[in-house]
């Protein structure tokens, strides 16, 4: 079973390589790779970096990941919850493909929405990664990792059953926001909304608990 995702996650990142290669030759030396909230071009930078920023970073977070098990301290290992985490490293690799498939679009004259076109891929990992959330297990490397989430597992455990439905209810509401064309900051909100809720619930949580002497 873990065996496919990483299958999956090397046919990302082949796809994501043999399309920057095949894209290359039509591109211009000179390519955007930086966009402002409002979607204006505002870095450029030669080509080749398409496959630094694309398939390295990639690779670079495959190793980081492979990498993980071994550094992690015991009682914090991800092995506990391993598809879950190999299932997150695809969603995000999923992602950067995504990225780099528009930002080789726009620097071949496509029209592209950048902002709004990144911003959506951005709610939709969100979304994939509530569905999971609550799997997470105590560990120094994903997750919602506060002070008091580190500190106690029942808190941890209950901090990321509520990002579960913070992050899917929040990374759905802002897809929703960028496919009906609402203002750049409604879904910018609700990112920024489902992020930080957790953390304030664990840290009230824990308080909560500390008082009552359960700790």
């Amino acid at each position: 079973m873990n065996r496919n995702y990483y299958f999956a996650a090397g046919a990302i990142i082949l796809a994501t390589l043999v399309g920057t290669l095949v894209a290359y030759s039509h591109l211009p030396a000179i390519v955007p790779m930086h966009w402002d909230a409002r979607g204006h071009v505002n870095g450029w930078g030669p080509r080749w970096m398409l496959f630094l920023f694309g398939p390295g970073m990639m690779g670079f977070i495959v190793l980081t990941f492979a990498a993980i098990p071994w550094l992690s301290p015991k009682q914090f290992e991800v092995e506990s919850f391993r598809s879950t985490y190999l299932f997150m490293l695809c969603a995000i690799l999923a992602l950067l493909a995504y990225i780099q498939l528009l930002v080789v679009l726009a620097a071949l004259g496509t029209a592209v929405n950048m902002s709004r076109a990144m911003i959506g891929g951005i709610c939709l990992l969100f979304t994939l990664l509530g569905n999971v959330m609550g799997k997470v297990r105590r560990n120094f490397f994903i997750g919602i990792r506060t002070p008091w989430t580190l500190a106690s597992e029942q808190v941890w455990n209950a901090t990321h059953r509520f990002a579960a439905t913070t992050f899917f209810a929040g990374g759905l509401a802002g897809l929703f926001f960028v496919l009906f064309n609402a203002p750049f900051w409604l879904p910018l909100s609700a990112l920024l909304g489902c992020s930080l809720s957790p953390i304030i619930y664990s840290l009230m949580l824990y308080k909560k608990l500390e008082g009552q002497g359960a700790l």
